[in-house]
């Protein structure tokens, strides 16, 4: 069920956690400057399969499973939902990239991606040397901006986020309607290709997997709020470079402005809209690529 990208290597590696032991699954190939990407819900590290091999002829390309995705690990969450705060999550990614013996790199996030190098880049800022993020706003500024339009849009926000078990047995009455639904309505389903769409439908089939995802979505609307209304009070920003590039045909465009929400939180923010929808690494991959570029080497 994992997509390979031509000439990666595959790699699992086990970094220490809160929770224990945890293992993360990686494809890494290059030799330039490290830079890591981190996929969104309901995928894997295969969003990247027409954005890593380009990005691997500048950069070493680390594209990895988020903890409870793909490959890696899915513990169990706990009743505070911290084994999928942003935290844990980002510290696993930190780690990761540690122990392949990267002390700095680059960040590149779409999604939950995206919130998960939010946090790294804010509880590790001297690893993170620039960070790029896909078409989100920060979690805070989308819940506490939360309207009707975008709450009919993004519904699955309110329903992951229902206490165990309820979505997970919704959801596995039916995990391709579910995953149908869910991604056909932000982009239509024809920008993946059978192979990464069989890859998706797998985790959303998987029952540990399921159960992971619904956690990252109750930790978002709890304990990764705490997190964040905490750096807020202390005065913390991100000092790094950091670019948002959101699709113009997406819910962010329509409810959020993502420039100004990222400069409550950064100091040196950049981006602009794509001429596509929510899943930018698969709708604009060339165009991605190229930004990308300009932006991590200027």
């Amino acid at each position: 069920m994992t997509v390979v990208f031509p000439g990666f290597e595959q790699k699992k590696v086990t970094v220490p956690s809160d929770d224990g032991p945890i293992e993360i699954a990686c494809q890494v190939r290059g030799n330039g400057a490290p830079i890591l990407l981190l996929h969104g819900f309901p995928q894997t590290k295969a969003i990247w399969e027409l954005v890593a091999p380009e990005l691997a002829k500048s950069f070493t390309v680390v594209a990895s499973d988020l903890r409870g995705y793909g490959q890696s690990a899915k513990p169990h969450g706990k009743a505070d939902h911290s084994t999928y705060s942003k935290r844990s999550m980002a510290a696993d990614q930190h780690a990761l990239m540690q122990s392949l013996g990267y002390q700095q790199f680059f960040l590149l996030g779409h999604d939950r991606g995206g919130r998960v190098s939010h946090r790294l880049a804010m509880d590790f800022p001297d690893s993170v040397l620039r960070l790029m993020v896909l078409d989100i706003s920060p979690t805070l500024a989308m819940y506490d901006n939360t309207t009707m339009e975008f709450a009919k849009g993004y519904w699955h926000w309110f329903f992951l986020i229902q206490p165990e078990p309820i979505p997970e047995t919704f959801i596995a009455a039916n995990p391709e309607f579910w995953i149908k639904q869910h991604m056909g309505r932000h982009a239509g389903t024809g920008i993946f290709s059978p192979e990464r769409w069989s890859e998706y439908l797998a985790g959303a089939s998987n029952p540990q997997t399921m159960h992971s995802m619904c956690e990252d979505y109750r930790a978002a609307a709890s304990i990764d709020l705490v997190h964040d209304r905490a750096d807020r009070a202390a005065g913390k920003k991100l000092t790094m470079p950091l670019r948002v590039l959101w699709g113009e045909h997406g819910l962010v465009h329509k409810c959020f402005k993502p420039i100004e929400d990222w400069k409550a939180v950064a100091e040196n923010v950049s981006g602009k809209t794509v001429s596509c929808g929510h899943y930018i690494p698969e709708e604009l991959p060339s165009e991605l690529v190229t930004d990308a570029k300009q932006f991590f080497v200027s």
